[in-house]
């Protein structure tokens, strides 16, 4: 099963590496992973992307409060939860197909941002799940080149992550 892990952590170096070491050394795979600053520049917002059972996850957030540099942990999984991922795409669009990628592009609520005479680049935000399905409507041949964020997340409601 999917889970979303969002992490405050410490914004110092070698932090990243230390999170990233306790899923290596242990077996865990990350499937995606996003990392930033927060309000509070001392601190950062660590998104992750893994799968497992329940058992796994509730041992993986163990080790993490364990390390020093995190902050508070806390599955996005359990409560109500709002996720998105960027994704831009580079697509072939010459002649007749010009129309028609930027016909998926209104349809998915892309955004064309750059054009040339032979491609589009597309911006597309929305979970993974809406990305997929974009990419599976085209034609394989079209795509040229693709981008993708990772998922970011946030808890609904007046729920917050703070120290």
């Amino acid at each position: 099963m999917k889970h979303i892990i969002s992490i405050l952590i410490e914004n110092e170096p070698g932090a990243l590496s230390r999170v990233v070491g306790l899923f290596s050394a242990r077996g865990y795979n990350i499937e995606t992973l996003t990392v930033a600053p927060t309000e509070d520049r001392s601190l950062s917002r660590m998104t992750i992307v893994t799968s497992g059972s329940d058992d796994v996850i509730e041992q993986i957030t163990k080790h993490l409060n364990r390390l020093i540099d995190v902050v508070k942990v806390v599955d996005l999984i359990e409560t109500p939860y709002i996720e998105r991922e960027l994704m831009l795409i580079k697509v072939r669009a010459v002649g007749k197909e010009r129309e028609e990628m930027k016909r998926m592009a209104d349809i998915f609520r892309g955004r064309v941002i750059d054009v040339t005479d032979k491609s589009y680049t597309i911006e597309l935000t929305g979970d993974g799940i809406k990305l997929d399905a974009f990419i599976d409507a085209l034609d394989s041949t079209a795509i040229l080149e693709t981008v993708r964020t990772g998922a970011s997340g946030i808890a609904r409601g007046e729920r917050i992550l703070k120290a």
